[in-house]
């Protein structure tokens, strides 16, 4: 039976293992209400574990040295997955294959390690990735499992958040990520081109801040396209302009900007920014708006409010406050 979501636990407890039936009794009784807020309906997914096994919710049982594991997956938890349970993988890989999901939901670190070969879900969930491991090519969404939430019930928004992206994502098969084009100036006159082609009546704006100083600082006219002004460089001098003159013409544009009372403004902790860019530099934002923490926190007062977590919930991109790899530039003359 072909269906368009999987949900992968990762092992049984005693009921389930009674029953040879993953999520039942009191972890249905947890994970049934989740699935119903998010739209989910329960007998539409492949329910199944990454070890049909009984386990006492400490994957260490399955784990040893190194020596001895499954080659090619890193370690869960406290050791690697040993060899002997390579033969459950291997169902895992059978049951998915043959019933063809657009999105698998890992629940749990074992889930994460089984199609990505590493376990951190705490740092990873919310994000969809196309399976390196298991099942190559399948697209993933890691959350927590049931059992998390049972011991730390404030996790439970976050689940609920992570499943009605999936039912989203259970649409189509392959990850899609937003169109985010991000220009990073190299002259004065980068700024002012950005500003006749993109800037209107609105931007949302965002400081980054080391000490008594701001590294950089971010204006994003839309989703799709945003401008990022650094002050912090890699020269001798820890400058990112090549003169003194440069940096203060740069000031002049982001003073501009902020002070501008005919562009709405949009924050993120704005509280925070509004008040350093007028102690640090004298710069008084003018037109402030909304500010994305705290219509968050008006939603959910119980969930976490910081900008990369915002991003698991209400975007599609990646989970970009743990990628540090550099892409390329947009020139002022593309």
């Amino acid at each position: 039976m072909k269906c368009k979501i999987c949900v992968v636990g990762e092992a049984w407890g005693a009921e389930e293992a009674k029953h040879r039936t993953p999520f039942i009794g009191w972890m249905s009784r947890m994970l049934n209400p989740m699935l119903d807020e998010a739209g989910i309906s329960r007998a539409d997914c492949l329910l199944t574990n990454v070890f049909n096994l009984l386990y006492n919710g400490k994957t260490e049982i399955f784990c040893g040295p190194k020596r001895t594991a499954i080659p090619g997956y890193g370690p869960l938890t406290k050791g690697y997955v040993q060899e002997e349970f390579q033969p459950e993988l291997d169902r895992l890989r059978a049951e998915i294959t043959e019933t063809q999901p657009n999105i698998i939901i890992a629940m749990g670190n074992a889930a994460l390690w089984a199609f990505s070969g590493h376990a951190a879900i705490s740092k990873y969930r919310g994000a969809t990735f196309l399976s390196t491991h298991t099942v190559p090519g399948v697209k993933v969404l890691p959350t927590y499992h049931p059992a998390a939430v049972m011991h730390q019930y404030e996790l439970r928004p976050t689940v609920v958040f992570d499943l009605m992206k999936a039912a989203r994502e259970a649409e189509y098969p392959e990850v899609r990520r937003p169109k985010a084009d991000i220009y990073i100036p190299e002259t004065i006159e980068d700024l002012h081109d950005f500003q006749a082609k993109f800037i209107r009546d609105f931007l949302s704006i965002d400081i980054e801040t080391s000490g008594n100083h701001i590294t950089c600082i971010g204006f994003a006219p839309s989703s799709e396209v945003g401008l990022v002004i650094p002050f912090v460089g890699s020269r001798a001098n820890r400058n990112y302009w090549n003169s003194a003159t440069d940096e203060r013409h740069a000031w002049g544009f982001v003073r501009g900007l902020v002070e501008a009372k005919d562009i709405e403004k949009l924050f993120q902790n704005g509280l925070y920014d509004v008040s350093f860019l007028w102690r640090a530099y004298g710069i008084m934002a003018a037109n402030c708006g909304e500010d994305t923490m705290l219509l968050h926190h008006a939603l959910q007062p119980e969930a976490l409010k910081g900008l990369g977590y915002l991003g698991s919930i209400y975007t599609d991109h990646g989970p970009w406050k743990h990628l540090h790899a550099r892409g390329s530039t947009i020139k002022r003359d593309n």
